[in-house]
């Protein structure tokens, strides 16, 4: 056979077949004849295989990401310690009761929490309580100077008739009886109805109340406390004896500002094993703090280092709770990065390790490209 003849025979049924593979291919009875839907392809925010997130334009615009470069720069090192808020002396203080008795409104009724008193204003009154015997003991003591008073002037009243006889130093001596009688009835008539005020010692607001009307209250029982809201101060303890020896600046973040702290002094004496260092704090953003309320305290010293200011809102946890910020390396790609972090001034922190001049990073909006999954 020759060849032409065996590539004729062949061909053929090869061509039918593939003319039968690429015609329509019909489905049986009961199956649908029209296209299988096309996969769609989602192009929203979602994080990748390799953890980074991808991020599109438009809904970066959405969740008001802000990104910022990093640089390298002469920093102060810090230490954060943690304090309490607590009143200053000179612009505060304590409504004691001096004595034993029935707590009584003031002219305005007893002040609530919050509300502005002004120094020397009267906050309540104590009605002392006596016992029985006592009180008899006082009504009687003024009933016999009364009497002896009465008897006094009586006297008086016959040696001025008879002055032309009688020396004139007896006049006196009688006079200065009488009146020495009547200062006495007046100190224990006083004793008998006397109340003792609770008065403001500074102008302020009313920090705390354990008044309520009718109550009985022991001497030196704290009825109010009063502080004034825009001079506080702030203690905290430090471990570190050299800490209180080398403080440049101190700083306290309310909200989102930052107060400046004025070191006060630091104690000579240790409580539970640390150095107490107080601060004062003045200005109306000192308005949000209560009296006992913890705080943080940012302490910069003289000594500097390297490293990078980033807002503090840049830092975000990772599922393994390590600390990391979100780089910005493509146009919709955030990548994160595991960065070692100091504190500097309660607003910023310094990052020291983890990350290279000139990256950028999500200042605004990383908690929400933190949430994507």
């Amino acid at each position: 056979m020759s060849l032409n003849r065996w590539i004729s025979q062949v061909s053929i049924p090869m061509w039918t077949s593939v003319w039968m593979l690429s015609g329509p291919v019909n489905a049986g009875g009961g199956h649908p004849h029209s296209e299988a839907p096309t996969a769609s392809v989602s192009i929203g925010p979602h994080r990748l295989p390799d953890g980074a997130v991808f991020l599109p334009k438009p809904a970066q615009r959405q969740m008001d990401v802000r990104t910022q470069p990093v640089v390298m720069g002469d920093l102060a090192q810090a230490v954060e310690l943690a304090g309490k808020v607590v009143m200053d002396p000179n612009a505060g203080g304590k409504v004691q009761a001096v004595l034993a008795g029935r707590l009584q409104a003031g002219p305005r009724g007893f002040p609530s929490i919050g509300q502005k008193v002004v120094r020397g204003e009267v906050l309540a009154t104590v009605e002392p309580t006596s016992g029985v015997i006592e009180r008899a003991n006082q009504a009687a003591q003024l009933a016999e100077l009364r009497a002896s008073r009465a008897l006094a002037e009586k006297r008086l009243a016959r040696l001025r008739e008879l002055s032309d006889t009688v020396p004139r130093k007896d006049i006196e001596a009688l006079e200065s009886e009488v009146q020495s009688l009547a200062g006495r009835m007046t100190a224990v008539g006083a004793s008998l109805v006397s109340r003792d005020p609770l008065v403001a010692p500074v102008t302020g607001v009313i920090a705390s109340s354990h008044a309520v009307v009718g109550q009985v209250i022991e001497a030196r029982e704290l009825v109010f406390e009063v502080i004034d809201p825009q001079r506080l101060n702030v203690e905290v303890l430090s471990y570190d004896p050299t800490i209180a020896a080398d403080i440049a600046a101190a700083f306290l973040v309310v909200g989102s500002q930052r107060v400046a702290l004025k070191l006060v002094g630091a104690g000579r004496s240790l409580r539970e094993q640390a150095q107490p260092i107080l601060f004062s704090a003045q200005g109306p953003v000192l308005s949000g703090l209560a009296v006992g309320q913890p705080v943080k305290v940012t302490i910069e010293s003289a000594r500097r280092r390297q490293g990078m200011r980033v807002p503090a809102s840049a830092l975000m946890k990772s599922p393994s709770n390590q600390t990391i910020v979100w780089v910005k390396s493509a146009p919709e790609r955030f990548e994160p990065r595991t960065v070692s972090v100091e504190p500097l001034d309660g607003v910023s922190v310094a990052i020291v390790a983890g990350l290279k001049v000139g990256d950028r990073i999500a200042t605004r909006g990383a908690s929400l490209i933190n949430q994507i999954r």
